[in-house]
């Protein structure tokens, strides 16, 4: 590889030859090495000094970044290089580790073509491996294995190069089986990773080096050797002649695909209009002569410019006066600027063409997941987010004053950040936030104050809940206000596998279209009858009209809707949102006159017959868990056990080895937000190393439910008693 320094006209030249494109991303459990290894091929481009890679962590832009040396949101950044005398344009972003923050890693999936994983043989595949893999396994991007602090097993475990190479072998055969797992449906095999193949490397981000099938032919160099000089801490010798940035580079441009090749495979994935159309044509084909169509996936804040919408362009090219159609808006909007990141500040330049990562300017009233097109197309697939909100702060601006800044700061970072919620509680007006745990509302409080300068009062963090039923009730009857309009429905658990099709992105929210909307719904489990007649899909909850002949029931449908949503959204018993439940309007009596028929008094109507069936059939909490991964020298192991249990905890697994117990551990989000790290370190005298994911929402025990009903309750400024049947029958 010659190095060379690219600039700005250079880089964007290079945009438009397809075959010398790659769209990366870089993925990893946290505190693996993701933006450590960013560093040594940003100094490849001549964007940092070569002297500071590894530790600079250069894409670590904000403060908090830096500060907890941890990446907290997706850094984008386009740099030229050269390989085989030819010049490449790596689109590339690190994406965070920490699963707090996963929702930044998903809709980073959607812009990529391939990615780099990056696993810490020490440590092995943790809970977010697996969970990073999967979803890039989802969007279609390809994997390449960068297994970094490979020095640690020498240096640290004093393991034999012939340990060493058996360790890593039963890793690369355990992401394989995972690649199989989670690959689309005819890619297992071809995307699985191989040392002999060239699409496995090994080395160290931090000292800066790392050997490949490539490195090996190219440098003569053999594991062995490697071996020997991290043995004797010969660092300058390792980074001559295996050094980083040559074979991870090498490797993302021969086995990661080019847009061209990607948006083939790809585009029918992420896509469900006609393929077949001008427009499905030019996407599958990255024609850079066809009409301009792009998803945003990013949105960053710029004190100049406003939002920015970063985006994939996938036909088409993205430049100044372009005028766009937003997904779900009816007019269009015109394109300011167009831009691309090489550093934390965007470089504006003419023109962005299909197969490219973009920085769009001017437009506004965007949302994560948009698609942006010259013609009116079918939008792409929602991008679907792994891991709900589970953890709520009320949250208030010290000074009354500051509270119009609070409301603007608020609405700048849920729309940069989807995983993020905020909302006014209607009755007490006290705002809350909603996060995936605590580090992520930590995370937004220090922004508020040090970026946005609103001093502000927070209280300790309150888990959500979700209400659901377990068995059949109705046909219920909820009368409107008025009493003119009655509408009857019955309440039932939705089949288990149409909840995890939701889960997954399958079966989308909103009103269903077409029949490949039926047909994703039937394959989860639905009654066919019943999936034909859905009409809206809100919170894990569906609405189904069964009625047959009812007058004046097509007029008042998005008023049902209206009801039905607030309704789930705000669920009778604890004012949780809703879970599982599918409401059938299976009769209704519905006034004549428009005048007795409108908001005021359909929504009630709809609303009681909702609750009162629920109350019917039995409401019962679900409370959220986490999977903790929890590494402890053995002589802990009991106490530790011990501990979990007397926090509710579940005991999954454990595993011994050398002298270390791997334990696994299925905890409530309740029992591990308020004091379980302290205590956990203090248990073990600071030598407790763990991480966690999402688990999933599960029945709260009935022993507990009045109490913590009467809690929320409370807290929400409701009766602590629970509402009856008899009062939404009346």
């Amino acid at each position: 590889m010659v190095r060379k320094e690219y600039v700005v006209e250079e880089v964007t030249k290079m945009m438009k030859d397809h075959k010398h494109i790659r769209n990366v991303g870089i993925i990893a459990h946290v505190h693996h090495g993701k933006t450590s290894l960013t560093d040594s091929l940003l100094a490849r481009a001549g964007l940092i000094a070569k002297s500071v890679a590894g530790d600079i962590l250069y894409t670590n832009y904000e403060e908090i970044e830096k500060d907890r040396r941890m990446t907290i949101k997706s850094a984008y950044i386009s740099f030229g290089f050269n390989y085989k005398g030819e010049d490449y344009i790596i689109n590339l972003i690190d994406t965070p580790g920490h699963v707090d923050f996963g929702g930044h890693v998903t809709r980073s999936m959607r812009a990529i073509d391939g990615v780099v994983l990056v696993v810490d043989p020490t440590e092995g595949i943790m809970p977010q491996t697996e969970t990073v893999l999967r979803q890039a396994m989802k969007e279609k991007a390809k994997p390449v294995l960068f297994f970094n602090k490979v020095d640690r097993l020498i240096t640290e475990l004093r393991l034999t190069p012939e340990q060493t190479q058996e360790r890593l072998l039963k890793l690369i055969n355990d992401i394989n089986q995972m690649i199989e797992n989670f690959a689309p449906e005819g890619y297992g095999d071809k995307w699985k990773v191989s040392v002999e193949r060239g699409s496995v490397a090994f080395g160290s981000a931090l000292r800066r080096w790392a050997i490949s099938k490539r490195i090996m032919e190219t440098k003569n160099a053999t594991f062995k050797d490697i071996f020997g000089m991290t043995a004797r801490n010969e660092l300058e010798k390792l980074q001559e002649l295996c050094p980083i940035d040559e074979a991870t580079l090498a490797m993302v441009v021969e086995h990661l695909p080019n847009p061209a090749e990607a948006q083939h495979y790809r585009i029918p994935q992420i896509w469900h209009g006609d393929l077949n159309s001008s427009d499905g044509k030019a996407m599958l084909g990255t024609d850079m002569n066809g009409k301009t169509n792009a998803v945003v996936f990013g949105i960053k804040y710029d004190q100049q410019a406003g939002e920015i919408a970063v985006g994939r362009i996938f036909s088409g090219i993205a430049k100044k006066g372009t005028e766009l159609h937003i997904s779900g808006k009816s007019q269009t909007q015109k394109v300011q600027q167009v831009g691309i990141y090489m550093g934390p500040d965007k470089v504006l330049v003419d023109e962005i063409p299909a197969g490219n990562i973009a920085a769009l300017i001017g437009l506004k009233d965007l949302a994560i997941g948009d698609t942006l097109s010259e013609n009116i197309i079918e939008p792409f697939e929602q991008i679907k987010h792994y891991s709900p909100a589970v953890v709520t702060k009320a949250i208030e601006a010290k000074d009354s004053r500051d509270t119009t800044k609070l409301i603007e700061a608020l609405r700048v970072l849920t729309k940069e950040d989807q995983t993020l919620r905020a909302e006014i509680n209607p009755e007490t007006g006290e705002h809350l936030m909603s996060g995936m745990g605590e580090l992520h509302l930590e995370t937004v409080e220090t922004k508020l104050k040090d970026d946005f300068k609103v001093p502000i009062i927070t209280s300790e963090p309150i888990v959500l809940y979700r209400e659901t039923i377990d068995k059949k009730a109705g046909p219920i009857e909820g009368k409107s206000p008025n009493r003119h309009s009655r509408f009857y429905v019955n309440v039932e658990p939705l089949p288990e596998g149409v909840q995890k099709a939701m889960d997954e992105g399958t079966i989308r929210e909103g009103k269903p279209k077409g029949q490949n909307a039926i047909e994703a719904m039937v394959a989860a489990g639905m009654d066919r009858a019943i999936a034909k007649e859905i009409e809206q899909v809100t919170s894990r909850c569906m609405l189904a009209d069964m009625t047959k002949g009812v007058q004046y029931m097509n007029e008042v449908m998005e008023l049902l809707i209206d009801g039905f949503n607030e309704a789930v959204n705000d669920g009778p018993l604890a004012r949780e949102k809703c879970s599982g439940v599918l409401v059938s309007i299976v009769d209704a009596t519905i006034h004549e006159d428009p005048v007795h028929r409108g908001p005021a008094q359909i929504m009630p109507a709809i609303k009681r017959a909702i609750y009162a069936g629920m109350l019917t059939a039995g409401i019962t909490l679900e409370e959220p868990k986490q999977n903790y991964t929890i590494n402890i020298p053995i002589e802990y192991m009991s106490d530790v056990i011990t501990f979990l249990q007397g926090r509710r905890g579940q005991i999954l697994n454990i595993e011994q080895e050398s002298g270390q117990v791997s334990i696994l551990a299925k905890m409530p989000v309740s029992e591990v937000i308020k004091g379980f790290s302290n205590d956990l370190r203090g248990l073990t005298q600071g030598k407790a190393l763990w991480s966690f994911e999402f688990a999933g929402f599960e029945k709260l025990p009935a022993e507990m439910q009045s109490k913590i009903v009467r809690e929320i309750r409370k807290r929400k400024g409701q009766p602590e008693e629970p509402p009856t049947v008899q009062q939404f029958m009346d």
